[in-house]
């Protein structure tokens, strides 16, 4: 399975990872090179910071909730964007996943230090993220291996769900055979 790693996949934490960082998350993967390490965001973890406070330009351009989500615990002082583009165009400002899956095909991240003008008539969605997850080569491998992540399929609406705190379970939930019973899995398997 660890061979599965893939732009544009999902990681799902698996009941098993106990780990603050990332217990019950789901990461959209980035970047990823065997010999390089891999890159992503948690999708799920909305924080309290506005994007008014932070990023206030950038407001009118966030799909809601309008507030930074926690993208992972390396660089937490740094923000990434993701943004969906409505047709193949590329604008200005906006560099595409190398992703060859169709459901983020459209999907890339946004230039910050770009006017936000030059992009707001370009994307569809945007959200985003304060820091991000990474793994050294081999990391991710061996955590997949352990049993700490299940590695998915992403579906064009998962980066922008409307509902963050649900994704986990909605995105297990759509899995085949016994992996969309961990869905139902409780907070705290021992009061079960």
């Amino acid at each position: 399975m660890a061979e599965a790693i893939y732009v544009g996949g999902l990681l799902v934490a698996t009941p098993r990872l106990e780990d603050p960082n990332f217990r019950r998350s789901v990461v959209l993967v980035l970047e990823h090179d065997r010999d390089g390490g891999t890159l992503g965001v948690v999708l799920n973890r909305p924080s309290d910071v506005s994007v008014t406070q932070v990023l206030p330009t950038w407001d009118a351009l966030v799909t809601g909730p309008s507030v930074l989500f926690q993208g992972g615990p390396v660089q937490t002082d740094s923000a990434l964007a993701l943004a969906a583009v409505p047709s193949g165009e590329e604008p200005l400002g906006w560099r595409r996943l190398a992703a060859a899956i169709p459901a983020v095909s459209r999907l890339g991240t946004v230039d910050l230090d770009a006017p936000p003008e030059i992009l707001a008539g370009e994307i569809a969605q945007m959200r985003i993220f304060a820091g991000y997850a990474g793994w050294t080569p081999g990391q991710l491998k061996a955590e997949i291996e352990e049993g700490a992540w299940y590695v998915v399929d992403a579906e064009p609406g998962d980066t922008f769900y409307a509902d963050p705190e649900s994704l986990w379970r909605a995105v297990l939930r759509r899995q085949r055979g016994e992996l969309a019973f961990v869905a139902t899995c409780p907070d705290d398997p021992n009061l079960n």
